[in-house]
């Protein structure tokens, strides 16, 4: 039996002693080192608590596990890389007033024969506690990552190492069954010819087996995993770069591993940017992705840039952040650090509301991160002040945003600032909207550009809108306040906004 299951007991002590949770406030500046067959790599939390962004992240390809299947001991080059970046990661957590700074260490330490000496001489020469995760451990907090991301995640997540690939389920907020196997390129390598095929195709079989293969989606955690989606967006000329949350089907990922068969690789690494270290395990990456998707024939696959360093963050994370919209939660960072009226945005999305009588939720929300996100461009140059809105948005670090809801949400921030987008440099993205989802994202802009102008303080205090569907109008009754409020600029663009919604403009 090639797979290898654990206890999948909880060995870290995360957060504070005990394994006490961390408030809002503690979860500044979180600092994480995950030590991996590949890649070392230092990752700095910051912002909103449930929605952190990346205050400070680097990596260093070191390689400790390359050649460990036929030494049984850590890459020599890559112990001397790796003490190198842990010295430097150390001193910049120092420097950033980082403490604790949680290290952990994945397949090659806590396989090597020589992981142990390893990891004495981390805390030797940095002062560093470098914990050692057995493979279920691995997979839970690779899964938990994907939970920050995504908080309703129903499926299963592959994470694919160096040295090892890990599944979990993930439903209703919780990580179920969870297991390790040998499945990381640097194993795969000493594998020869024909019988690399019948080696992935026993162990996937037998992953099967133990998880079943009646799950919705499959979460892709891990630079390989990365990598490869970045060469089915470049295989489909996707408008789009930004990984997080870029989806594939089977077939998708079947046609892109001929796609890169037929083509050159040191070609598609200058086309895509991919590093030379990450590029040369694509291959067998690939090989591995195609029998993960034909044995567990997944409706479909998603890319998660989270993973084991997230799932830690959230580790710390007592229920009652986990259970709040990381979106909305960035959002309202965000308006705090960045409007000029922090607060407004709340106010504004009430009085907008009844323009959208029967929204679904998942649309209600996006609405309501559009009215927190309105003004916090306001800085850039007033040319370019709608393509900065949209850009932001499409490319910031966003959780549980598609890529189709990060381009509503753009498109919605550039009608704020624009009532025509015939033109724009970022017209190529809209391609990822239906024509139904355009309109409302235009209504919706050109609403959030007429309440936000209509009244400094509230709009509520100058007025309130009411819809009549039937009679197709829209009106506007105005409080005394209001009816000062109400000059020509206002007017034109509640005008424009009547005429997105093709109805009749009344101010009563």
């Amino acid at each position: 039996m090639n797979v290898r299951t654990t206890s999948g007991r909880k060995i870290v002590p995360f957060g504070r002693e005990g394994g006490q949770a961390l408030s809002a406030r503690e979860l500044q500046r979180v600092g994480v080192v995950d030590v991996g067959s590949n890649s070392i790599r230092l990752v700095v939390f910051d912002g909103a608590a449930r929605s952190p962004a990346y205050f400070y992240n680097e990596k260093v390809m070191a390689g400790l596990g390359q050649g460990l299947a036929t030494t049984g001991r850590l890459n020599p080059d890559g112990v001397r890389r790796g003490m190198a970046a842990l010295r430097r990661f150390k001193a910049l957590a120092d420097g950033m007033g980082i403490e604790p700074l949680t290290c952990v260490a994945t397949a090659a330490v806590r396989e090597a024969e020589d992981g142990p000496s390893f990891q004495k001489q981390v805390e030797r020469e940095t002062g560093l506690k470098l914990w050692v995760i057995d493979g279920e451990e691995e997979a839970r907090l690779s899964a938990q990552g994907v939970l920050l991301g995504w908080p309703n995640a129903r499926g299963l997540v592959c994470d694919i190492g160096g040295s090892s690939m890990e599944l979990a389920e993930v439903t209703d907020g919780t990580v179920g069954k969870r297991i390790s196997s040998p499945l990381g390129p640097f194993r795969l390598q000493q594998i020869e010819g024909k019988s690399l095929k019948k080696h992935i195709d026993r162990i996937m079989s037998e992953l099967a087996v133990h998880l079943g293969t009646d799950h919705e989606r499959i979460y892709l955690v891990g630079g390989s995993w990365r990598a490869i989606a970045r060469l089915d967006m470049e295989r489909r000329a996707y408008p789009m770069t930004v990984l997080h949350e870029y989806r594939m089907t089977p077939d998708d990922v079947i046609a892109t591993v001929k796609w890169v068969a037929d083509n050159d690789l040191a070609e598609l690494k200058a086309r895509t940017g991919i590093s030379s270290s990450r590029i040369e395990l694509v291959p067998l990456a690939m090989q591995v992705l195609r029998q993960l998707v034909q044995t567990f024939e997944p409706p479909e696959i998603a890319v998660s840039s989270y993973g084991i360093r997230e799932g830690i963050l959230y580790e710390q994370m007592p229920d009652s952040i986990r259970r709040r919209d990381p979106l909305i939660e960035a959002a309202r960072f965000t308006e705090r650090q960045m409007a000029r009226m922090p607060g407004f945005g709340k106010k504004l999305y009430h009085f907008l509301m009844p323009l959208f009588p029967d929204t679904p939720d998942a649309r209600i929300r996006l609405i309501r991160a559009a009215c927190l996100l309105h003004d916090t461009s306001w800085r850039a140059h007033p040319d370019y002040r709608a393509e900065a809105c949209f850009d932001n948005v499409t490319r910031a670090n966003l959780a549980a945003l598609s890529h189709p809801q990060r381009v509503f949400l753009g498109l919605a921030l550039l009608h704020r600032y624009r009532n025509n987008r015939a033109g724009s440099p970022m017209e190529p993205l809209f391609t990822l909207l239906p024509k139904d989802d355009i309109d409302e994202a235009e209504i919706l802009g050109k609403a959030m550009r007429f309440g936000a102008m209509f009244s400094v303080r509230d709009p509520a205090e100058a007025g309130e809108l009411a819809l009549d569907r039937k009679a197709e109008t829209l009106t506007l009754r105005l409080t005394g306040i209001g009816r000062d409020l109400m000059g020509e600029v206002a007017e034109a663009r509640f005008r424009s906004l009547c005429s997105a919604m093709k109805v009749a403009p009344v101010v009563a």
